[in-house]
């Protein structure tokens, strides 16, 4: 079909190249197609690009979509359909575009893949326009009035129903205008659709979409815009990392290298010391998390280490024993009220030593949080791999190499602790403790002689006690230690 000069279409595979004569252009797609996908109904993802320039025709870019097949024939994959339904999503899931959902007039609506489709990506139906075809071919007696007057299945863009040339029409070159005005008389002659004439035909789904998709790009303009901005600040902030790399002058390369490790160090500073120009707002990471760790993790792994009180007093009464040996019934007593030196540095210990375990995990926790500050630094030097991948592992070496001296130096503070317990210490109440504090408290009370200590105690094996084992009351005061027959301590002993 020939147009005038004004008129014509070019092919981006065709680059150049002008076609004039419309009956090209359709033998050009079908060529085309062929090539691309076989000459027994093969498919493909690849794209047919074709520009329509004329005065005639409205500013939109159309995309064909194939419709969804259910059954495959000639060369088709047995999985055709899962391969067109994700061609399709493709395109109609863009936020930025309209969904045509052409179904024909003499299928039933509630079946139609265009709808199912258009539904799953825009549930809100602000993208999608229905448009009803072959309202000709109809059975008679039939009409898709209440489609078209959006009471089926309403969508909120409406519908828009067209006549298009039929095959015959086609075959016999039957011209556009021609069809047009055909389509125009079907809608006014038809009792059905007579009185929405206006709202139906391909001229009025011209319009629609025009109107639409104006509509839809003045929407969408201010977040396309934010999101340009933001790409454009991207590759700014990406060629200013690269604004001091010139490969044809060595000497930057140099300088550019040593600014690079420079701004690790200082970036790795930051963080550890938290004056960062960036402050994390989702979770805690350098020296904040690091004070975390000593500050609440290392109490609560000594909080969690386990601890039974039955049997350390076992423990306790069996290191008591096996000091005194032999002595064992001459100091009986006595052990009754204080813990022997030897016995209590035997328990101590055992229970300093416990704080291995809890030091060395939190020594552990913080080598894995600087070795992590390390990769969050190093990511400002992603545009040079080879460097970003030497700094890290340099970094990460030597923290390991800090991380053994670091254990061995808190094992040694663990052992200095247990080489020697301080029972003299203010906060230790030992027996010279105990009697200071006690001369204090009768120093500053009227009281005369003050109880410090009284109970029940079973004396054993002791020649001025005849008769075995008995059980006696002691009472020790701040100037005498006395026992009794009795709690009423009407008999001293």
């Amino acid at each position: 079909m020939q147009v005038p000069s004004s008129e014509y279409a070019e092919f981006l595979h065709c680059k150049g190249k002008k076609f004039t004569d419309f009956d090209e252009v359709r033998h050009e797609i079908e060529a085309e197609t062929d090539r691309v996908t076989g000459m027994n109904k093969g498919i493909s993802s690849i794209p047919i690009n074709l520009r329509v320039y004329s005065p005639h025709v409205l500013n939109l870019t159309l995309i064909d979509l194939p419709g969804i097949t259910k059954v495959p024939v000639g060369d088709q994959p047995p999985d055709i359909e899962y391969q067109i339904r994700e061609m399709i999503m493709q395109f109609i899931t863009r936020e930025n575009c309209l969904i045509l959902a052409v179904t024909p007039a003499n299928t039933d609506l509630a079946n139609s893949d265009a709808l199912k489709l258009a539904k799953e990506v825009d549930p809100q139906g602000l993208r999608t326009i229905g448009v009803i075809t072959k309202l000709d071919l109809m059975d008679e007696g039939t009409d898709a009035r209440d489609v078209l007057e959006n009471k089926l299945l309403p969508l909120r863009r409406g519908y828009v129903g067209v006549v298009n040339r039929s095959q015959k029409d086609i075959d016999g070159k039957k011209d556009i205008k021609a069809a047009m005005l055909a389509e125009r008389k079907f809608f006014l002659s038809h009792p059905a659709y007579r009185h929405i004439a206006d709202r139906m035909g391909t001229p009025h789904l011209q319009k629609v979409l025009n109107q639409q998709l104006t509509n839809h790009i003045r929407d969408t303009l201010p977040n396309f815009r934010n999101k340009l901005q933001g790409q454009l600040l991207s590759i700014e902030h990406e060629v200013e990392a690269y604004k001091n790399f010139k490969p044809e002058d060595p000497t930057r390369k140099t300088k550019a290298l040593l600014q690079m490790v420079q701004q690790f160090a200082v970036d790795f500073e930051k963080r550890i010391e938290g004056s960062g120009d960036q402050v994390d707002t989702l979770e805690l990471s350098g020296g904040a998390k690091i004070n975390r760790i000593f500050h609440e993790r290392f109490p609560f792994e000594i909080v969690k280490m386990e601890f039974n009180e039955k049997e350390l007093r076992r423990e306790i009464s069996y290191a008591i024993k096996n000091i005194h040996g032999i002595r064992q019934v001459i100091h009986i007593f006595l052990t009754g009220l204080f813990t022997p030196d030897m016995a209590f540095e035997a328990i101590v210990k055992k229970q300093i030593v416990k704080l291995k375990g809890p030091s060395l995990k939190s020594v552990d926790l913080v080598m894995q949080e600087l070795i992590n500050t390390v990769k969050k630094c190093t990511k400002k030097l992603a545009n040079f791999p080879r460097l970003c991948e030497e700094t890290e592992r340099i970094v990460a070496n030597h923290i390991r190499e800090r991380e053994g001296k670091t254990k061995d130096q808190v094992l040694l503070l663990i052992d200095i602790q247990v080489s020697y317990i301080n029972t003299n210490h203010e906060d230790f109440i030992g027996f010279a403790n105990a009697q200071q504090r006690s001369s204090q408290v009768h120093k500053k009370t009227t009281i005369g002689n003050q109880v410090i200590r009284k109970g029940w105690l079973t004396i054993s094996n002791i020649g001025i006690m005849k008769g075995g084992s008995k059980g006696y009351w002691f009472v020790l005061t701040a100037e005498s230690l006395s026992w009794y027959k009795d709690d009423e301590v009407s008999h001293r002993k």
